[in-house]
């Protein structure tokens, strides 16, 4: 197995922590939600939908590059459901991502290319998949469902 990313979190005060990503990277801020916490930075359920958005599109530009084409910008809408388990504890229990693409398709001659194989680049949900169901929709610019 290799090496993979690392990161490091210090308790600042009750829920609130400090990430750090070591490099030349600023800390981040993380808190749980009110009530609990006090909101004054991404909860936990936040970070890992964002972590799988971005990770999706990013993929997604890769494939793009891959096969030399344009989307003009992507944007994306990440949620999670969450639900309480078996033992009435809260889980994640879905993750929903839309990726809009600033293109229309029609100008994208290899659309379906990339559509067919982005998500297999994804680390991120790939292996989040194995627990929580991702599902990722894709529109154009024009608002067209791809996917």
């Amino acid at each position: 197995m290799e090496a993979g990313p690392r990161v490091s979190l210090r308790q600042l005060s009750a829920y609130r922590f400090e990430v750090d990503f070591g490099a030349d990277l600023p800390p981040l801020l993380a808190d749980e939600a009110e009530p609990i916490g006090g909101g004054t930075g991404p909860f936990p359920e936040q970070m890992l939908i964002a972590a799988v958005a971005n990770c999706l599109c990013a993929s997604f530009v890769f494939a793009l590059g891959k096969y030399r084409q344009e989307a003009h910008g992507i944007t994306a809408q990440a949620r999670a459901e969450i639900g309480r388990n078996a033992e009435g504890r809260l889980r994640v229990q879905g993750i929903a991502v839309e990726i809009a693409l600033g293109a229309e398709a029609g100008d994208l001659d290899r659309i379906d290319r990339v559509l067919a194989q982005f998500e297999r680049f994804c680390t991120v949900s790939e292996s989040v998949k194995a627990g929580v169901p991702v599902s990722v929709g894709v529109t154009d610019s024009a608002g067209r469902r791809l996917r």
